[in-house]
């Protein structure tokens, strides 16, 4: 694993004045990311893992948490709440195994969502992939999940279907 990478830490200001800090991810943060996972609505945990799940089980909240920083980075958006750190979206890309491509995901707690957290996480993870010399970030995408579809447009991702999945869309971005 690579050292934590300090630089990418980032304080923005969401248009209500609203503090965030967009940083990458720590082993140390499980329970806090396992607390995210719990409070999402079981809508966006479905739309996110693909499948009814409550909770992380310990290997997947391992996975998530503890990342290389190269080929899996992992950007988390916290603000402060009664003195503590408290986690409101996720992002991260998973090298493929296509050469200088990465599969992204991203997800905002759902009192969380238009405030333009997921904008943020985004953009600083596709700053982090192309510095670690990616070239083309995609995505799976329930084809039901029109906001998220919609948000990947914005992005400038480009949709294509499935061909073994109809139940998903490949979403594109040469970076």
């Amino acid at each position: 694993m690579s050292e934590y990478p300090n630089e990418l830490i980032r304080k923005r200001h969401l248009p209500d004045g609203t503090e965030v800090t967009i940083r990458p991810i720590r082993p140390e943060d499980s329970v806090m990311e396992q607390e995210f996972a719990r409070h999402l609505s079981e809508d966006s945990r479905y739309c996110r893992f693909m499948g009814h799940v409550a909770e992380l089980p310990e290997k997947k909240l391992r996975y998530f948490t503890d990342v290389d920083y190269e080929r899996h980075m992992a950007l988390v958006a916290t603000v402060a709440r009664d003195g503590k750190e408290l986690e409101i979206g996720v992002a991260r890309y998973v090298a493929t195994a296509q050469p200088n491509s990465c599969e992204f995901a991203v997800t905002v707690d759902d009192a969380w969502q238009g405030t333009g957290i997921a904008g943020l996480l985004m953009l600083a993870l596709i700053d982090s992939a192309r510095a670690h010399g990616y070239r083309t970030m995609e995505g799976k995408v329930l084809r039901t999940n029109f906001k998220m579809l919609k948000f990947a447009r914005q992005l400038g991702f480009v949709a294509r279907r499935d061909p073994e999945d109809g139940d998903t869309v490949t979403v594109v971005k040469p970076l």
